[in-house]
């Protein structure tokens, strides 16, 4: 059905049914194909644009070519003060810098998306990376 939905001029919905399909066919995180999901998000972008959808583009980045150029997207999002409230925003820059081994700057990142966050299982989880970054 997404195949059929994706034919023609898709709508955003289609675009997204194809993303979440793609993510329900890989058994592990590394089997997703995350260069045609990077592909949709570009579609998708270009069909419904906001700082959300950007932001999930972002983490397509990362899959596909890795830490720096996703945090230059997230780092430009940021600086437009759209979603600086957005706990997720700053959560995802603080991995990012993690994963670029830029431990001080991931730390702020995670203190940022913490003063941020409501939910208690993403509170522990952010409170432990923060931890770990720490040491």
């Amino acid at each position: 059905m997404v195949d059929e939905a994706l034919q023609g001029e898709p709508g955003p919905l289609a675009v997204q049914a194809a993303i979440a399909a793609l993510h329900c066919q890989a058994a592990q995180a590394e089997d997703t194909d995350w260069p045609q999901i990077l592909g949709l998000y570009d579609l998708l972008e270009r069909l419904q644009p906001s700082p959300v959808v950007s932001l999930n583009r972002a983490v397509a980045v990362v899959m596909v070519r890795g830490p720096r150029p996703a945090l230059a997207l997230i780092d430009a999002l940021a600086a437009s003060g759209d979603v600086d409230g957005y706990h997720l925003l700053h959560s995802a820059r603080a991995d990012l810098l993690r994963r670029a081994s830029s431990l001080e700057e991931a730390a702020q990142s995670y203190a940022r998306a913490l003063a941020l966050i409501t939910i208690d299982s993403e509170r522990r989880f952010l409170e432990r990376r923060l931890r770990e970054v720490q040491c």
